[in-house]
């Protein structure tokens, strides 16, 4: 399978090595990944036709016509998307249709870097299916979300007591779609659950290509 890998945007989520541990992981199964410290990838055709996997690790920044294009078309036809934290939840802040795909745009972390509890929803899920709940210590992420998502685990936030969605997958099209809002910079994924979340996702979003044929 192949992946496509852009990263970039705010330097404080780290981007370049947490797109390192991504490539490390993905090739470690089989993969063979292109890293792009640019967006330009998503709007060549002839890159975006032959992948099963972009994996979007870009915070903020823009998008434009010809990206979303490229990146919309690809996914709608099967190739799986996915990304941690803001590298994919708080990217292209105002473009609906991104929004839309990912299924959710970052609004805060109240209370900055905090401990919290993550709650595995899904027990069954083949991306959580064996963990259990587990303490972690980062920003908790408060989100605007599409209620269709399938949610596999969640944190309940204290400032007001909802129960927010941290980890979900759902499809564009024929593509999966994969998120989870855990993961600040390259420290957070030397927690195993974190890190066995994100590879678990990538992979499920990238084997739907095949079934998409």
């Amino acid at each position: 399978m192949r992946a496509l890998i852009c990263y970039g945007g705010w330097d404080g989520h780290e981007p370049a090595p947490v797109a390192d541990i991504y490539e490390a992981e993905l090739k470690a199964r089989g993969f063979k990944v292109t890293k792009a410290p640019s967006l330009d990838p998503l709007a060549d055709e002839k890159v975006m036709t032959g992948l099963d996997l972009v994996v979007v690790n870009w915070t903020m920044g823009q998008l434009s016509d010809a990206q979303w294009k490229g990146l919309s078309a690809a996914v709608a036809s099967g190739t799986g998307i996915a990304g941690t934290h803001g590298g994919m939840g708080d990217a292209f802040r105002g473009h609906c249709g991104y929004n839309f795909m990912v299924g959710g745009q970052f609004v805060d972390h109240p209370g900055g870097w905090i401990k919290y509890r993550v709650y595995i929803v899904d027990h069954a899920d083949p991306i959580t299916a064996d963990l259990k709940h587990f303490d972690f210590e980062s920003e908790q992420y408060y989100m605007h979300v599409d209620p269709s998502n399938h949610v596999l685990a969640s944190t309940p936030v204290e400032f007001n007591g909802a129960t927010m969605p941290v980890v979900w997958k759902r499809t564009w099209g024929k593509g999966r779609v994969f998120y989870s809002a855990l993961g600040h910079n390259a420290a957070n994924f030397q927690v195993p659950e974190v890190r066995t979340i994100a590879i678990r996702g990538m992979v499920w979003a990238a084997e739907g290509k095949a079934l998409a044929k």
